[in-house]
C-alpha cells in the first residue's frame, strides 16, 4: 500500500503546528498593539484581515487568477464562513483585551473537545486517543496560562458570554473550513473569506476613522507585521494542514499555540516559566502525539459519518 497518505498527514501536522507558532509568537506583539499603543481590539481584527486579504487578493490576479472562482452554490456557504471568521476573530481578541490573554486561550483551545463531541453526535466514535488527546490538551493548556486575571474577576456578563463563545466559534471555523478546504485551495477560502470579514469589520469601524486616529508609523508597521506573520502566513498554513487532517487533530495540534507563546516570551521578554507551565506543555506535546495516533485511517472514519447520515434519512 502507498506511503502517500502517512506522508500527506505528516505534511499536515507539521503545518498546523506551524500555524501554531505563528499564532503564538506573535501573540505578544498583538496584545502590545492594541493595549500599551491604546489601539481598539476590533482595529487590530480589521486591520489584519484586510492586510492579508489585500496582499492574497494581489497575489492571485498576477499568478493564479483562476484561484478566484467559486461555484455558485458555495457563496452563500462562504459567506457564513465568512462571518464566523470575523466571529472568532473578533471574539477572540475582545476576550484578551478584556478578560486577558490566558483566559481567552483556554477559552478558545475547548473548541478540540466540542469537535470531538460534535462528531461523536454525527456517528463518529473517537479512539481513546483521541480523547485522552482532547483531555491532556485542555489540561496543559489550563497549566499553561495560570489561571485567571485579576482583570477578569470583574468583567461584566456580557464580556464572560463573549469570552465563552470563543470555543464554539471557533469549533465550528474548524470544521466549516475542513469542509471549504476539501472543495477548493485554501488560498481561495481564504482570499474571499478574509475580504469579506474586513467588511463585516469595516461596517463596524468605517477606515476614515481608523485613518483619523493618527497612529503613528511605527504602529502602522507592527499592523502590517500582523496582517502577514499573523494572519496570512499562519492561516494559509492552518488550512493547508487541516485538507490533510481530520478536524479533531488539527485542532489538538492547534494548541501548541499557548506553548510557542509563552516560551518566546521567555526567550525574548524575560519571563520565568514555573514548573507548572513546564508541566502543561508537556502534556499539550503528549497530546499531540496522542491526536497523530488517535485516528489512523480519517476517510474510513468520514465513510463510517456518511453511512450513519444515511441511515437516518
Amino acid at each position: 500500500m502507498s506511503r502517500a497518505p502517512a506522508d500527506q498527514r505528516a505534511i499536515g501536522r507539521g503545518l498546523v503546528f506551524l500555524a501554531a507558532f505563528f499564532w503564538g509568537s506573535t501573540a505578544t506583539l498583538a496584545r502590545s498593539v492594541f493595549r500599551d499603543q491604546g489601539v481598539p481590539a476590533q482595529t487590530v481584527v480589521e486591520l489584519r484581515l484586510t492586510i492579508a486579504a489585500t496582499l492574497l487578493l494581489a497575489w492571485l490576479l498576477t499568478r493564479a487568477r483562476a484561484s478566484l472562482r467559486i461555484e455558485p452554490r458555495d457563496r452563500v456557504y462562504m459567506v457564513v464562513l465568512a462571518f464566523v471568521v470575523a466571529a472568532v476573530q473578533g471574539s477572540y481578541y475582545y476576550a484578551i483585551s478584556k478578560l486577558g490573554v490566558g483566559l481567552a486561550i483556554l477559552l478558545q483551545y475547548v473548541a478540540p473537545s466540542l469537535i470531538v463531541l460534535w462528531e461523536l453526535a454525527r456517528g463518529k466514535r473517537p479512539s481513546p486517543a483521541t480523547v485522552a488527546a482532547v483531555l491532556l490538551a485542555l489540561g496543559g493548556t489550563a497549566l499553561l496560562v495560570r489561571g485567571v486575571n485579576a482583570r477578569a474577576v470583574h468583567a461584566s456578563t456580557f464580556d464572560w458570554l463573549v469570552g465563552a463563545s470563543c470555543a464554539p466559534l471557533f469549533a465550528f471555523y474548524v470544521l466549516a473550513s475542513k469542509r471549504a478546504v476539501t472543495r477548493y485551495a485554501p488560498e481561495t477560502v481564504l482570499v474571499w473569506t478574509f475580504a469579506m470579514a474586513a467588511v463585516v469589520w469595516a461596517c463596524v469601524t468605517p477606515p476614515w476613522r481608523i485613518v483619523a486616529a493618527g497612529y503613528p508609523a511605527a504602529v502602522w508597521w507592527r499592523f502590517a507585521f500582523l496582517g502577514v506573520f499573523s494572519t496570512l502566513v499562519p492561516f494559509r498554513c492552518f488550512y493547508a494542514g487541516l485538507k490533510r487532517l481530520p478536524a479533531a487533530e488539527a485542532g489538538v495540534i492547534a494548541t501548541a499555540e499557548p506553548v510557542v507563546a509563552i516560551v518566546s516570551a521567555f526567550l525574548f521578554l524575560g519571563e520565568g516559566l514555573k514548573p507548572g507551565q513546564l508541566a502543561g506543555a508537556a502534556l499539550v506535546i503528549v497530546a499531540a502525539v496522542l491526536a497523530a495516533r488517535g485516528d489512523a485511517d480519517p476517510i474510513a472514519g468520514e465513510r463510517a459519518v456518511a453511512r450513519a447520515e444515511s441511515t437516518r434519512s
